[in-house]
């Protein structure tokens, strides 16, 4: 009998991206080796090298896919602001091994022409939610503004992750991150 999870046939390469989030989730992604992604992904070892050369190669791609399933997520928010920064913040939650890769540059190829475009579509879905935001007598600054929610749904996202939010904020980040997050559309 053969193990469910050894790899057959089909795609490799998401195989491998898969097993990568598995990894990550266990043990974070300074301690991700490709012996062990293989391991997991029931090929030989040389097959992560094969596809995506090496460890920052991985490490990339997993990045560029997860900024395309962020802003994914932020298009689902359908221009409402508030609900953009909730589905930022759950997909921290809800996605973590990708959340924890896609902000440590030092992890991955930042010149990567792929992940440049991935990261370049998540902030375009970004700066368009934060066009809705009411200003009030404040000037516009398309560029401040977006940087402002991202830093708060980031920070936000960033506190519920390593566990160290009041706990008076409950348990459901959506709903806690909602609470919170309302504070930029007042």
């Amino acid at each position: 009998m053969t193990d469910s999870r050894t790899y057959h046939h089909g795609d490799l390469r998401r195989a491998l991206l898969a097993a990568a989030l598995e990894a990550i989730d266990e043990v974070g992604p300074a301690a991700l080796s490709l012996r062990d992604l293989a391991r997991r992904a029931g090929v030989s070892h040389a097959a992560p090298a094969h596809h995506f050369g090496d460890k920052a190669g991985l490490l990339t791609a997993l990045a560029a896919q997860g900024f395309d399933l962020l802003a994914q997520a932020l298009t689902a928010a359908d221009g409402d602001p508030l609900e953009a920064g909730v589905a930022y913040v759950d997909f921290a939650v809800t996605r973590r091994a990708y959340f924890e890769v896609m902000f440590r540059p030092e992890f991955y190829r930042a010149d990567d022409a792929e992940l440049i475009a991935a990261r370049a579509r998540a902030g375009a879905v970004l700066r368009a939610g934060v066009a809705a935001l009411p200003t009030g007598s404040a000037p516009v600054d398309p560029g401040r503004d977006a940087l402002a929610a991202w830093s708060i749904a980031h920070g936000f996202a960033t506190l519920w992750l390593a566990g160290v939010l009041p706990d008076r904020v409950g348990d459901n980040p959506r709903d806690a991150a909602r609470t919170v997050l309302r504070r930029l559309a007042t």
